[in-house]
C-alpha cells in the first residue's frame, strides 16, 4: 500500500477535475416555443430517458476546439431520442486537466439528462 502511494499521488496531480450539477426543468429545441408552452397547454408524448454530451478541448490553454454549451448537449440528446424537448432536465458541467500546472491539455464537458418528449400536433 505504501509503495502505491507515490503513484496515486502522481495520478491525482496529473489528472484533476471538478464538476457541478444543476436542475433546469425544461429545455426545448429550436422548433419549440417555451413562452407558448407556458401560456397554453400542449399535448406531448414521453419518448423516454435521454442524455447528450458536448465537449470543448484546450491545447496549451490557448488553442480551443469544440462546443461545450448546454444547447449543444441538448441538441445531441434530442437527436439521439428523436424528441422535441427535455423535461426534468439536469445539466452537469465537468472540467478536467492533464498536467494542470502546465495546462498542457484540458477539456470541459456538459452533459444534459432528462426525459425526452415529442409534441403532439395541434
Amino acid at each position: 500500500m505504501l509503495k502505491a502511494f507515490p503513484f496515486m499521488a502522481l495520478a491525482v496531480v496529473v489528472l484533476l477535475g471538478c464538476s457541478s450539477v444543476g436542475q433546469v426543468g425544461i429545455m426545448t429545441g429550436p422548433q419549440g416555443d417555451p413562452g407558448a408552452l407556458l401560456k397554453q397547454t400542449q399535448a406531448y408524448t414521453e419518448v423516454g430517458p435521454t442524455q447528450g454530451q458536448a465537449c470543448r478541448y484546450f491545447l496549451l490553454g490557448i488553442i480551443p476546439w469544440g462546443d461545450s454549451t448546454p444547447n449543444a448537449a441538448m441538441e445531441k440528446a434530442l437527436a439521439a431520442s428523436g424528441g422535441d424537448a427535455i423535461i426534468n432536465a439536469s445539466v452537469e458541467t465537468s472540467l478536467y486537466g492533464f498536467l494542470p500546472i502546465y495546462n498542457v491539455f484540458s477539456f470541459t464537458c456538459t452533459t444534459v439528462k432528462g426525459i425526452a418528449i415529442k409534441f403532439e400536433p395541434s
